[in-house]
């Protein structure tokens, strides 16, 4: 007997994609690596290693006694928005001395997410501050960690001393549609940043 066979293939799109760069940034052991793999459509590119004894004295781990691992370079994966939409992700190291990858990891950034954690909001500080000194939009997202008390996202606006304009938002980082949503609150508010910057000046 016969056996049917098919020889269609898939047919690529006509419209290529849009690649777009994100950061995802803030401090040692707040969900970056957590983040970047929960939406990544690829296996996502990890280095991480394990704590050491060496590194005890400059690794705070205080709210964060479970973790066992750290990122010593990048976290890299990869998400579809739409057809027309491809992001690509990039997580930075959260300790100080990692922090001269960060110019290179952030070239060519359309914008990036700061992950706060509320037990160790301080930690997310020097990511702000980059961001700002460097004219790259950004999204706070709080993560909201299992038992962690949630709090108002304008009482953490207040907190980061952060401009109204720039989003605050709450998220789940081990939660798939939250965190797209995160990711699209970044694309529109970066989008946003991008028109303003556009626009002729008003004398």
């Amino acid at each position: 007997m016969a056996i049917a066979r098919s020889d269609r293939r898939p047919v690529p799109s006509a419209v290529e994609p849009l690649a777009l760069k994100l950061l995802v940034a803030g401090g040692f052991g707040v969900g970056k690596t957590t983040l970047v793999g929960t939406v990544s459509e690829i296996r996502p590119l990890r280095t991480e290693e394990s704590l050491s004894e060496l590194g005890r004295p400059v690794d705070d781990v205080n709210g964060v006694e479970a973790k066992r691992t750290t990122t010593v370079a990048m976290d890299f994966g990869r998400i579809t928005l739409r057809e027309d939409l491809v992001l690509y992700l990039f997580g930075t190291p959260g300790q100080d001395r990692f922090w001269f990858l960060w110019d290179e990891l952030a070239h060519g950034a359309l914008g990036a997410v700061v992950l706060a954690d509320t037990r160790r909001l301080a930690d997310c500080f020097a990511a702000v501050d980059y961001f700002e000194r460097r004219g790259i939009p950004f999204t706070v997202a709080v993560n909201c960690f299992e038992g962690a008390r949630l709090h108002d996202p304008e009482a953490v606006r207040d907190a980061l001393d952060i401009d109204s304009a720039v989003p605050v938002v709450l998220c789940d980082a081990r939660e798939r549609d939250s965190v797209k949503s995160v990711l699209i609150t970044v694309v529109e508010h970066a989008a946003k940043v991008a028109e303003l910057r556009r626009a002729p000046a008003v004398t």
